[in-house]
């Protein structure tokens, strides 16, 4: 393999780390300017537990950027595909978070969007 093709490589998988991000935040916005008075309990459940999961998510990972030396082979594949990785891990540790104990945070944000859209009344 010459370098040309792993400097693509690199850059194929930086790209895909920084859509994956964006693309999570695009559809977050598009599923909540999609809600209306006409959506369902169930969609608006859907949407603010995404939300929170997201949230969460950005959370954790600012919170790893305290505690790691993000300088250490910053350049090197194994460390994209370490990050990568890493991203991955977080999202699902974030998705569990909600489950287990966010709850409350998730019912409030609901009942307020509940009121705001007027939705199940």
């Amino acid at each position: 393999m010459d370098l040309s093709s792993i400097s693509s490589m690199t850059s194929m998988l930086d790209t895909t780390r920084n859509a994956a991000a964006s693309g999570a935040a695009d559809s977050l916005t598009q599923a909540a300017q999609n809600l209306s008075s006409e959506s369902s309990e169930e969609e608006l459940k859907g949407v603010l537990k995404d939300f929170e999961s997201y949230f969460v998510e950005q959370v954790l990972k600012e919170m790893k950027k305290t505690f790691t030396d993000e300088d250490e082979d910053s350049d090197s594949m194994v460390s994209q595909y370490k990050d990568l990785y890493m991203d991955s891990a977080i999202e699902m540790v974030a998705d569990e978070l909600v489950d287990e104990v966010g709850e409350t945070y998730t019912q409030q944000l609901y009942e307020q969007m509940k009121r705001n859209y007027q939705i199940g009344d």
